[in-house]
């Protein structure tokens, strides 16, 4: 295992990486050698109570509360669930515009309504990089600066040294996880200009959330409770069963983030409870700048999140290439790293992410409206409808477009759309109630349908 450390020390030095990054790399490395899974037990936590509703802040003046406020976007993820080998930030999200535009669009309308600064930040991964710098360049109105986060090399699943895939070399490579974006600020000199420049507090989120906007309330909050660290969340749903909920631990009362991965085995079924665990991770988080820039400090750049050991194979598409290790960490378990850390519950209309084009569907239906914050529809008071599309025919971003050729169809109606089969749409289609297509010969739906039940 010293050995393995070693030649994958030298590996992230060959490539250029941040010493701060190789020790971050270690930390984890050692964990993991040491026996540490990261697994959190059920019976080791309980259900966060005492949680703040956005709803119940009082008002607070933007142009204040927004003073000292930046922005950064995590922006590392391709489309490849869609099939597309590009940045996500830059897929069409609707009506023309791109993710990114739209987050550019929502930040720039902010600084000229209330006349403050609030800096756009884009953290890029080495797969997204470049394509984002070119799409930047051709909109300087965009006014977004990035930074680069760190790669680490994948591991052996069974000698624990960095492995070797000569047919492609860059598949060696894995990001150390969104967790990585603390120490990635101080690594590139943002988070010391950021204070130099007067800005106290950051919210983080994800390009793929376009509900994840600035709100001047919860700005306020943290300014006056002087609370270092906020999580935004939601009350759980079916559809939260593998997503990330908030515990307490029951040995001190600290707030933690519980991942799938981090489920230990037979837990399987707690994990499960939303309605036991309650509230889940937005990703959409609030951070003392000086409080984390002090904790940087004081751990030599590097924040030790819990630990997440993701096992693959070195070529995910291909179950026959070598097992692999992916040591990662998710950026809301920093939450365990600030006593005194907050959860706010916040609508379901600030958790809007596109990780299936089942999401973009929604994305692109009458259910939201883009003005340029996105709005739910007042016909929908729950949130958005379900929605399942079949992958084998609109899995991949090109057949899912081509099977909706005139767009969405209307959602606004809709409580569950399911679609098992290979169903074209065409202009001006509603769905309304609860509907289930699941025709087993290819089908058109003509003009100005309505289907119902």
């Amino acid at each position: 295992m010293t050995n393995g450390l070693h030649a994958a020390e030298e590996k992230m030095r060959a490539a250029g990486q941040h010493e701060e990054a190789i020790r971050a790399f270690r930390a984890a490395y050692e964990r993991l050698a040491a026996g540490e899974s990261g697994l959190l037990a059920s019976d080791e936590l309980e259900p966060a109570a005492d949680v703040l509703e956005l709803e119940q802040l009082p008002a607070a003046d933007p142009a204040d509360a927004l003073a000292r406020v930046a922005l950064v976007k995590l922006n590392g993820g391709l489309a490849t669930t869609m099939g597309l080998r590009q940045p996500k930030s830059l897929v069409e999200a609707r009506e023309g515009h791109t993710f990114l535009d739209i987050i550019a669009g929502q930040a720039r309308v902010l600084r000229e309504r209330f006349g403050v600064r609030l800096p756009l930040m884009l953290m890029n991964s080495e797969a997204t990089d470049s394509q984002t710098r070119e799409a930047l360049a051709e909109h300087p109105e965009l006014d977004a600066a990035s930074f680069l986060q760190s790669m680490e090399p994948k591991l052996e699943a069974e000698q624990l040294g960095p492995v070797s895939w000569p047919a492609d070399p860059a598949l060696e490579w894995c990001p150390p996880g969104h967790g990585d974006v603390y120490g990635a600020l101080r690594r590139s000199g943002a988070l010391t200009t950021l204070l130099e420049q007067g800005f106290e507090f950051v919210m983080l989120s994800n390009s793929d959330n376009l509900g994840a906007t600035v709100d001047p309330r919860i700005a306020r909050l943290l300014a006056d409770k002087q609370i270092p660290f906020l999580m935004e969340v939601v009350v759980g749903t079916v559809s939260e069963r593998k997503g990330g909920h908030i515990a307490r631990r029951r040995v001190d009362g600290q707030l933690v983030l519980r991942e799938t991965a981090q489920t230990p085995p037979g837990d399987e079924e707690s994990f499960r409870d939303y309605e036991h665990w309650r509230y889940y991770n937005t990703n959409n988080l609030w951070v003392d700048l000086r409080v984390l820039a002090e904790e940087l400090e004081r751990r030599h750049g590097v924040l030790e999140l819990p630990l997440i050991v993701n096992r693959k194979t070195v070529d995910p598409r291909d179950p026959g290439s070598p097992p692999v290790l992916q040591l990662e960490s998710a950026m809301g378990a920093a939450i365990a790293s600030f006593p005194g850390a907050r959860v706010l519950c916040v609508p379901r209309t600030r958790f809007a992410p596109v990780k299936t084009t089942d999401d973009l569907l929604v994305l692109r239906s009458d259910v939201y409206t883009l003005s340029p914050e996105l709005t739910v529809s007042p016909q929908r008071p729950d949130g958005p409808p379900f929605v399942e599309l079949e992958p084998r025919y609109y899995k991949l971003l090109d057949e899912f477009e081509a099977r909706f050729p005139a767009g969405a169809p209307s959602l606004r109606e809709a409580d569950r759309f399911v679609v098992r089969g290979d169903v074209t749409f065409e202009s001006g289609v509603v769905v309304r109630g609860e509907v289930e297509l699941s025709p087993e010969e290819p089908e058109r739906i003509p003009a100005g349908a309505v289907l119902s039940g």
